[in-house]
């Protein structure tokens, strides 16, 4: 019990989950351990049990604790050991919150109705051959014509990880080394270990992948570039067209990358408000392109577009045919309908819209409170902080979950040796008054005891 109140600078609810969430992270409470009851800890510090069970419900809200009812309130267990580890250290999400800004999914209420889609194409899905193309195609057609390139062939699979996935088991061997961006998406380290890839991180900034770092990279010999052109998850940066050519000319005149092949995921582009743009402009003999849906149309459709050459593509639709064969055809005519309908493609457009105004107004509102930010593209926004787990905390204590920045990052850091830390705000699911969650998020990233820190260029 002492250890508690040694702890505790600020009896409120804040401060107590953020003493609490302290002792948890630096081991000295762990896995299991069982906490004071609220009356218990409420009577040695002097305060209402209503002031220590408000901090328990934020630690409970960022997965730190777990009520048993009756039986006590525990530190929380390790995550399912079935998730790959990156998603183990971010399910910590668990219970209500007033406001969610963590899960980084779309808003559903932006997401194109799929009722009317389903009654359109209830008489039009068949399959009358195994042997059938994998990509139905009407659906081929519109791809092709909206692609950022000329492209040799595109097939469809289920998702963008499974695109992902497919594309390294094709281009990649046991050991190669693989350029990602820093910070990044967490399942993609995750698929690199599971693989046996060698990560190479390379940092970003608004505009995308910073070219002096990547130069740097390239003399590695990496087999692979994994890169996000837009809405950048978790940055929320998209690359420009200048910063796209530059890239693709420090991958041809580097000899060491003379093989490298380029895998993007482009999984936000019909809610990005920035220029369509892909390295396989400029080279697209080495380009394999990802175009995801489940960000516009819905996560439940598992859909992505792959397009490359055909020396790429073929041998994982080949290996495909062994597998699931094909994505289904009912899915491929719903998206069809929803790429060409015209009150879908309406609704995409007001959700493009309501997107960029959320971001926009977020990062205007921060400049209010002190945080200046560059305003985010898509629905993710990357904000830094003094401490990423007190500002999850007394966020929590606030009502509002966000995702901590430390699965994200490519290369992990210890806040002990003043390392950059940050937290991932999913802006595409604010509500329509912004500044109460500016202002809780400007004080839970540097509160009001600590200066405020400028924020750089670089994001990592």
């Amino acid at each position: 019990m002492q250890n508690f109140i040694d702890e505790i600078e600020q009896r409120t609810p804040a401060g107590i989950a953020a003493a609490i969430g302290r002792l948890i992270a630096s081991g000295r409470l762990a896995p299991g351990d069982r906490l004071p009851t609220v009356r218990l800890l409420a009577g040695e510090l002097g305060v209402s049990p209503a002031t220590v069970s408000h901090a328990w419900q934020a630690l409970s809200a960022v997965g730190l604790i777990v009520s048993r009812g009756r039986g006590g309130t525990f530190v929380q267990d390790a995550a399912p050991r079935w998730l790959p580890a990156r998603s183990q250290s971010m399910i910590g999400a668990v219970g209500p919150a007033r406001l969610d800004l963590s899960h980084g999914t779309p808003d559903p209420r932006l997401l194109p109705a799929l009722g009317p889609a389903l009654s359109r194409v209830a008489q039009r899905a068949e399959t009358p051959s195994y042997q059938d193309l994998p990509i139905i195609p009407e659906l081929l057609e519109v791809l092709r014509t909206s692609w950022p390139y000329p492209v040799e062939t595109i097939t469809i699979v289920d998702g963008a990880l499974d695109a992902i996935s497919r594309s390294l088991d094709a281009v990649a061997r046991f050991g190669d080394r693989v350029i990602v961006e820093n910070p990044s998406f967490p399942p993609f380290f995750d698929l690199l270990d599971q693989l046996g890839l060698e990560r190479l991180p390379v940092a970003v900034d608004e505009h995308g992948i910073i070219p002096a770092d990547f130069a740097e990279a390239l003399k590695l010999g990496p087999a692979v570039v994994l890169l996000q052109p837009r809405a950048h998850n978790p940055t929320g940066a998209s690359m420009t067209v200048q910063r796209a050519e530059e890239l693709a000319h420090l991958l041809r005149t580097t000899a060491a990358s003379a093989d490298t092949i380029v895998i993007e995921d482009d999984h936000s582009a019909e809610i990005s408000i920035a220029p369509d743009v892909s390295l396989g402009v400029w080279l697209p003999e080495r380009t394999l392109h990802v175009r995801s849906f489940s960000k516009s149309h819905g996560p439940d459709l598992r859909m992505a577009a792959l397009g490359g050459p055909a020396a790429l593509i073929d041998p994982i639709v080949s290996r495909r045919m062994l597998g699931p064969g094909w994505t289904s055809r009912m899915l491929q005519t719903i998206l069809h309908d929803l790429l060409t309908n015209g009150e879908s493609m309406a609704q995409i457009s007001e959700a493009r819209r309501i997107y960029f105004a959320r971001q926009r107004a977020l990062a205007d509102a921060l400049g209010e409170f002190g945080l200046d930010v560059v305003q985010a593209d898509g629905i993710n926004t990357w904000l830094p902080v003094q401490n990423e787990r007190d500002a999850m905390v007394r966020l929590a204590a606030s009502g509002i979950r966000v995702a901590g920045g430390s699965p994200f990052l490519a290369t992990p850091y210890l806040s002990s040796t003043g390392g950059p830390a940050f937290i991932r705000v999913t802006a595409g699911a604010l509500p329509d008054d912004i500044r109460p969650v500016a202002e809780a998020l400007a004080a839970a990233a540097h509160p009001p005891d600590s200066a405020l820190h400028e924020v750089g260029a670089r994001w990592a």
